[in-house]
């Protein structure tokens, strides 16, 4: 069902109405999403606009996958969630924020330049030694939020 929803833009904020675009759920959904699952506290602005990062999306997407796909009941996904979030001491956070220290990197303008030899006419361009632990740093979270460690 993952294949079936749309590539997560790279910016830092979504609001409701796009992450409920992004993960196929309605926002009303989401909202009763953080009340059950502690782990998912997206920002609060004024008016009580809610503001979603990147990990965040990726959660609802992962608690999504255990409610939809996999059959879990909220308590059980709540339980695989927390379980998660246990198992890797870097998270230990209830809200796993900004503090797993996530960079969201693009890297279709900002990485790719046209080089029209190549097989599929792009080529990666250098990237300095903080790009590829800021991206190894990203992947490693992804892998964690959809549960495929090793």
């Amino acid at each position: 069902m993952e294949n079936d929803l749309p590539p997560i833009p790279a910016k830092r904020y979504f609001t409701i109405g796009e992450v409920a675009d992004l993960c196929g759920v309605k926002p009303h959904v989401l909202r009763y999403w953080e009340q059950e699952f502690t782990q998912l506290r997206p920002m609060k602005r004024r008016g009580n606009r809610r503001y979603y990062q990147h990990h965040e999306v990726l959660m609802v997407r992962r608690i999504r996958e255990l409610l939809y796909d996999q059959g879990f009941t909220i308590i059980g996904a709540r339980n695989k969630m927390q379980a998660l979030v246990s198992n890797h001491p870097d998270l230990k956070t209830s809200t796993l924020s900004s503090e797993v220290g996530i960079e969201v990197i693009e890297l279709s303008d900002s990485f790719l330049s046209d080089a029209p030899g190549q097989p599929g006419g792009y080529e990666l361009q250098t990237m300095t030694v903080a790009s590829w632990e800021s991206l190894r740093r990203e992947l490693l979270a992804v892998r964690m939020l959809l549960g495929t460690d090793p």
